[in-house]
């Protein structure tokens, strides 16, 4: 049983519970972007490069067909993708650096080094 428990404990952790939370949203941000990417810019990338559809592009050699144009659709996805998440962690950033409290203003200084030193000499001349 203290496998199990072991267990239990691990995948109940506060980490385990927010990944697993970030997993499912980035599984439907990423169905977002992939019609993003598929239904409005792609046709319009089509457009500018004259009517050229990336995921028919293939090479056969031999019997193999080497569908180089899917490879291409994915790496415009990623590329967008990625694009997408570092725009929302910079507005995150952006709101979050806002939030924070701004720093304390600095204690006002004391006596410098050579201050203190007189004082302690004068208070050696008086005893």
């Amino acid at each position: 049983m203290g496998f199990i428990k072991e267990f239990k404990e691990f995948a109940m952790k506060g980490n385990v519970m927010d990944m697993a939370v970030g997993v499912i949203i980035g599984g439907a941000f990423g169905k977002i972007v992939s019609s993003l990417v598929n239904d409005i810019l792609m046709p319009l990338i089509g457009i500018v490069t004259g009517g050229i559809d990336f995921t028919g592009l293939k090479a056969t050699i031999g019997e193999a067909n080497i569908t180089y144009g899917q490879f291409i659709q994915n790496v415009i996805d990623f590329i967008i993708v990625a694009f997408c998440i570092f725009l929302m962690l910079k507005a995150i950033n952006k709101l979050n650096r806002k939030k924070e409290e701004p720093a304390a203003p600095e204690a006002p200084k004391g006596p410098s080094q050579e201050e203190l030193l007189a004082e302690i000499r004068d208070l050696l001349k008086n005893k």
